[in-house]
């Protein structure tokens, strides 16, 4: 592969401006997430106006996700987990939204953007650390650093700084990597786009929400329940 054909692609997968308010420019990646938040919300609205008491189409699928994370709540945390379904469950739709954005026709997703995986995660991480606060106490919550031994501090605080990065960079390389893995065989292959590798695509955009939400709501059960 040339550098021509590798300069295409990295011009396919890189954000670019597409206005700017004052100085500050807004990218492809701000633009497609509001895009998805738009459809996001359009789509709840018309799924939840005619609900009924006995779940049929689009509804008994989100009651089948909704008791599914209840359980894995449940599990990680007991019946006070269900208080945290609508963090992980938001998280849930909402990332695997950007993961799946690449099926509109001319939509990079956000999540092959690391501002934009790097604001999830730190983003999630501040509020595991309130949660931590408001269940603990604030005495509490500072004692957490210091178990199961005082002198593993250090390593604790270390610990939760590293995880939006861990967080962040987990979910951008993979999404990066996939996306690059579909361009190159588009340009290979033209004619032939591999479906194989979409149907992959589709899997690995579920299985890295699937993570990023697993991973938050190991950390509020961290803080919960200790060490």
């Amino acid at each position: 592969m040339g550098l021509q054909a590798l300069g295409e692609i990295m011009a396919h997968v890189r954000p670019h401006e597409v206005f700017s308010l004052g100085p500050i420019p807004v990218y492809s990646t701000v633009v497609n997430t509001w895009i998805i938040m738009v459809l996001l919300l359009a789509g709840v609205f018309l799924a939840t106006r005619k609900l009924t008491f006995v779940p049929r189409g689009i509804q008994h699928i989100f009651e089948m996700l909704m008791e599914f994370f209840y359980s894995l709540l449940e599990e990680a945390m007991g019946k006070e987990g269900r208080r945290y379904l609508p963090l992980a469950a938001t998280l849930f739709i909402f990332i695997l939204s950007l993961n799946l954005s690449w099926f509109i026709p001319g939509m990079k997703p956000p999540t092959m953007d690391l501002s934009t995986t790097a604001a999830f995660a730190v983003t999630t991480i501040i509020l595991v650390q309130l949660i931590g606060i408001r269940k603990r106490g604030l005495v509490g919550y500072i004692k957490h650093f210091f178990q199961p031994a005082p002198f593993l501090f250090p390593l604790n605080v270390i610990e939760e700084l590293v995880k939006p990065v861990s967080l962040s960079l987990r979910l951008f390389g993979n999404m990066f990597g996939e996306e690059m893995v579909v361009t190159i065989l588009f340009i290979m292959l033209p004619f032939l786009l591999p479906t194989p590798i979409m149907i992959l695509g589709v899997l690995m955009g579920l299985i890295q929400a699937f993570v990023f939400t697993l991973l938050t709501v190991t950390y509020i059960a961290n803080f919960i329940h200790g060490h």
